[in-house]
């Protein structure tokens, strides 16, 4: 691709790389710089929405400072979130202490992280709010590049990156185990 063909700003349906610094009450919480940025396809939610639309219109090299409230970072703090269970029902294995974090399986069986927020002699209360939830968000960033999209990246919904490969399956990958059947 030449100069000529690369995106000028950024837009809808555009690849974005930018590095960025964020910083959460004073502290930094998280950062990627020129040597392992973040990659995404803008105008499809890979990024928090109030980060996505204060990036619109700018050009590679364009720094930013921009300041993200929790309604259009990770929300507000929902008090329905938070659950109590018995203490007897977790695992010797896990450290019951306020700021852990834990992987828990819902009805579906699907993952959800919460974190540990209170124990007492009886319960353990879990907060599946994100933990950023309720905090403004303090992003300095940088447009380091802007690229076309591929067609693939487009049907998928988020950018690829240069490490990203399909795998495509072939029977060989599937071959059934034999052991069993030599009773």
């Amino acid at each position: 691709m030449t100069d000529s063909d690369k995106p000028n700003n950024v837009v809808d349906d555009i690849i974005v790389t930018l590095k960025y610094t964020l910083t959460v009450d004073g502290e930094v919480v998280d950062s990627a710089d020129e040597n392992d940025p973040i990659e995404f396809l803008q105008g499809y939610g890979e990024i928090i929405s109030g980060l996505e639309k204060s990036i619109d219109g700018m050009k590679i090299g364009d720094s930013k400072k921009i300041t993200v409230h929790p309604a259009d970072g990770y929300g507000e703090i929902e008090k329905d979130a938070y659950v109590t269970i018995p203490r007897d029902e977790f695992p010797a294995e896990i450290p019951l202490e306020v700021g852990t974090e834990i992987d828990v399986r819902d009805e579906d069986d699907e993952v959800m992280t919460a974190t540990i927020s209170e124990v007492t002699k009886n319960t353990v209360t879990l907060d599946f709010n994100h933990p950023l939830a309720g905090k403004t968000l303090h992003f300095d960033i940088t447009i380091l590049d802007l690229r076309i999209p591929t067609a693939e990246e487009l049907e998928h919904g988020h950018a690829h990156g240069e490490d990203w490969e399909e795998y495509e399956f072939d029977e060989d990958d599937f071959e059934e185990d034999d052991e069993d059947d030599e009773d």
